[in-house]
């Protein structure tokens, strides 16, 4: 069993404001990512089949060669996306829905396909308003995900400070992940939203262990930020691994899902290491050395 050594960091070398500028500066970069996102969009990321409706195609690869570009002249509407399931031998096509779509879309998606010569061998249809009821609720749980962690934390440290820090660290988690599927493409679904829930929770976890550490057990503060760190890194670190293996068999193997997922929990742990150890770090100094002094 390899053990993972934490290394040392000599907090005293800086700032309170040098420690919060780089989670900040990614928190504000994430933002504007996903305003921009809005603003051109009009939603925060890019919403999959789930949440947009439509019809998803599943088309047998008989190894033609050229089945991706038969696909592409078949329809008379230009596909939202194309993507290959290697080991399946199977391409799934995607149409989001729009608003002069008829009733029957599915069923003349798949006569085209069939007339193209290619073979359908799945068809699946979301209507945009079950679509709606489905974004709306994935919202709310999110939404109440998050307000509970924070109802939680303020109970367990009944201080402002501590507990506002965890909370604009899990927040900052959430939107960095975010943030980065919209620029590597990766689709907001129902798998990514269950994603972005455990991220909640693997956020709240490292905070926790670091708030308690410092603000309920014996000991100086560098001595407590040091004992929280070498538990809470070397579980990050491990999770970390995990994520990075999972995406990379799950890409090997054409798991689209599994990849997303990985992924997005990858991206989500390093930024609970830099949120938990140089923001709620931070936050936590100037509570403890400046702000009961006040």
């Amino acid at each position: 069993m390899v053990a993972i050594e934490v290394p040392e960091v000599n907090y005293t070398d800086y700032s309170n404001r040098q420690l919060a500028a780089v989670p900040l500066a990614f928190l504000v970069l994430a933002l504007a990512i996903i305003g921009g996102w809005v603003v051109a969009t009009g939603a925060p990321a890019n919403l999959g089949l789930e949440f947009t409706g439509g019809v998803e195609l599943r088309v047998a690869d008989e190894a033609n060669g050229d089945v991706e570009q038969q696909i592409r002249t078949a329809f008379d509407r230009e596909p939202d996306s194309v993507r290959t399931i290697p080991g399946d031998d199977v391409v799934v096509v995607t149409f989001q829905a729009a608003e002069d779509d008829p009733e029957g879309l599915a069923n003349d998606l798949q006569d085209q396909a069939e007339a193209a010569g290619l073979t359908t061998t799945a068809v699946d249809q979301v209507s945009p308003s079950f679509a709606s009821d489905t974004a709306r609720t994935a919202l709310f749980g999110v939404a109440l995900a998050f307000l509970g962690m924070s109802v939680l934390v303020f109970a367990l440290f009944r201080t402002f400070v501590p507990s506002i820090a965890v909370v604009a660290s899990a927040f900052s988690d959430l939107v960095i992940p975010i943030a980065t599927m919209n620029l590597l493409g990766i689709q907001m679904t129902l798998g990514t939203i269950a994603a972005l829930l455990m991220i909640i929770g693997y956020s709240v976890d490292s905070d926790i262990l670091l708030n308690d550490s410092v603000l309920r057990r014996t000991g100086e503060f560098y001595e407590s930020v040091s004992r929280a760190m070498r538990t809470g890194v070397t579980m990050t670190l491990t999770s970390i691994a995990a994520m990075v293996v999972m995406a990379v068999v799950a890409s090997v193997f054409g798991v689209g899902l599994l990849r997303d997922i990985g992924i997005i929990l990858s991206v989500g742990l390093c930024a609970d290491l830099m949120n938990t150890y140089l923001l709620n770090v931070s936050l936590l100094r100037w509570y403890k050395f400046e702000g009961v002094a006040r």
